[in-house]
C-alpha cells in the first residue's frame, strides 16, 4: 500500500522487490486488476519442502490469513501453513511439497490473492495495484504519461511515470508533487514542480 506521505509502503507492496511493472498500462477504474500480489516464495529451507517467503502485507503473518494463494496467472494454486520465521523471511509448507527439490522450483513464484479480498483502504492510502496504469495529468489536464511502476527504497513510495515518448520520471508520492488522485476516473494529478523535476 503506498501513501502519499514520506513513510514505507505497507501492505500488498508490488512484487518483484518495491518495484512493479507491467507489460501494457493496465486498465483503470472499476475493471483494474482482480488479484493483487502479497508476497514472493524466495527459495527453499532445508530438505523437507519448506519454502521461505517475502510478505508484502503490512502484518507478515497475515499473508497466510487470505486462503490459499495464487500464483500471476492463477494456474496454480498454493495452501501455505507458516512453520516459522527466518531474517524477516516467512518459513511455510505448501500442501505437496515434501522435498527441497520441489520446493526449490517455487523460487520466484509471485503470490496473488483475489483484490476484493484485501481490507479497504482509508484516506490517502492506495494499493500499488491501483496506481499502476493511471494517467498522470498536469492540474490543467494535460497528459503527462502513464504510472509504469511504484518504487520504495524506504523513504517513502515514488511514482514512475511513462510519457508516450521519452524517458520516464520519478515523482514523490507525497500530496505536494500528487495532489490528487482519482482511481474511479483513473488519473491522478502531478504538480507542476515534479513535472518539472524540482
Amino acid at each position: 500500500m503506498a501513501e502519499r506521505k514520506r513513510k514505507p509502503a505497507t501492505e500488498a507492496a508490488a512484487c518483484a522487490g518495491a518495484t512493479a511493472t507491467p507489460a501494457a498500462p493496465e486498465p483503470a477504474g472499476p475493471e483494474r486488476a482482480r488479484t493483487v500480489c502479497v508476497g514472493r516464495i524466495v527459495g527453499a529451507h532445508g530438505v523437507r519442502g519448506i519454502v521461505r517467503v517475502r510478505s508484502h502485507t503490512q502484518n507478515p503473518d497475515d499473508l497466510a490469513a487470505y486462503g490459499p494463494l495464487a500464483d500471476a496467472d492463477g494456474s496454480r494454486r498454493f495452501a501455505l501453513a507458516l512453520t516459522g520465521h527466518v531474517k524477516g523471511l516467512l518459513l511455510a509448507r505448501i500442501e505437496g511439497v515434501d522435498d527441497r527439490d520441489a520446493a526449490d522450483a517455487l523460487r520466484g513464484t509471485d503470490l496473488h490473492v483475489a483484490r476484493d479480498l484485501l481490507p479497504p483502504t482509508e484516506g490517502d492510502e492506495y494499493y500499488h495495484v491501483d496506481l499502476l496504469g493511471l494517467r498522470a495529468e498536469s492540474a490543467s489536464g494535460a497528459a503527462i504519461g502513464r504510472v509504469s511502476a511504484i518504487h520504495d527504497h524506504g523513504a517513502g513510495p515514488i511514482v514512475e511515470i511513462q510519457p508516450a515518448d521519452g524517458p520516464s520520471t520519478l515523482v514523490p508520492f507525497t500530496r505536494e508533487h500528487v495532489p490528487a488522485v482519482d482511481i474511479e476516473a483513473g488519473r491522478m494529478v502531478v504538480a507542476a514542480t515534479a513535472e518539472e523535476g524540482s
